[in-house]
């Protein structure tokens, strides 16, 4: 089986979006004089964190818009009453300091860099075009990919088949031939997998390793191990100790 191109999830894959969020909330609070409402500014993200994946899931299911999510969001880590406008306005500066603290992971240009010649690439979100396109533009990467596909605008997310297809269906390929990179065993690894694409979930924290996984899926704690599992002709990277 050849794999020709693969398609990439982008927080906390490509872009380190755990120590953004945190850093950028942390600052954020700080400036706004909100700290001292929590114990520590770790009880603070944590706090944000758990409000941000309670509406997240309500936009995928379709109760909430994109822009609705965000404003909930913030009326709810609050606890207060807020018109659309005021909401906005204090997302935008969160916004500011999040962005400010935007960087890729160490191994993702070299690994881009092997594979440049070798495999196409593409990327599938379950977040918005707006939100990635900008993203990658400013982490200097989006010329690097020929589609960039997001739930907000497929009407799909992951881990549904159909999310993986449309990705697939942008290259003309065959799933069978598209390699799937994401942070997340289940909406990723899980996701690609049973859509028919070579799955390869990057757990570089190793805070799951005990989750077993099916033949034909495949873990690695670092981009570097790609090129192996991918059959790459590069000298970079290293065959998979997870198998």
């Amino acid at each position: 089986m050849t794999i020709r191109a693969v398609v990439w999830d982008v927080d906390d894959t490509l872009f380190d979006y755990t120590s953004a969020d945190r850093e950028g909330l942390r600052r954020h609070l700080d400036v706004e004089g909100l700290l001292a409402a929590y114990d520590t500014p770790e009880a603070a993200i944590v706090r944000w964190r758990e409000v941000t994946d309670r509406q997240w899931r309500r936009f995928e299911a379709g109760e909430v818009t994109f822009e609705g999510q965000r404003r909930d969001r913030v009326r709810v880590f609050l606890e207060r009453e807020m018109t659309d406008a005021e909401a906005d306005t204090w997302f935008r500066r969160y916004m500011d300091h999040y962005e400010a603290a935007w960087t890729l992971f160490p191994d993702v240009l070299p690994v881009l860099d092997a594979l440049a010649a070798s495999h196409r690439h593409a990327v599938l979100s379950n977040s918005s075009i707006h939100v990635q396109d900008r993203k990658l533009r400013v982490l200097g990467v989006h010329d690097r990919f020929e589609a960039i596909l997001c739930a907000a605008e497929l009407g799909i997310a992951k881990p549904q088949a159909a999310a993986f297809l449309a990705a697939c269906e942008a290259l003309e390929l065959p799933p069978h031939e598209v390699a799937y990179v994401g942070d997340h065993p289940e909406i990723d690894g899980r996701g690609s997998a049973d859509a028919g694409l070579l799955s390869v979930w990057i757990d570089r924290y190793g805070g799951t390793a005990t989750v077993e996984l099916p033949s034909g899926r495949h873990r690695i704690a670092s981009l570097s191990e790609l090129p192996a599992i991918l059959g790459a002709d590069t000298r970079f990277g290293a065959q998979s100790t997870f198998g």
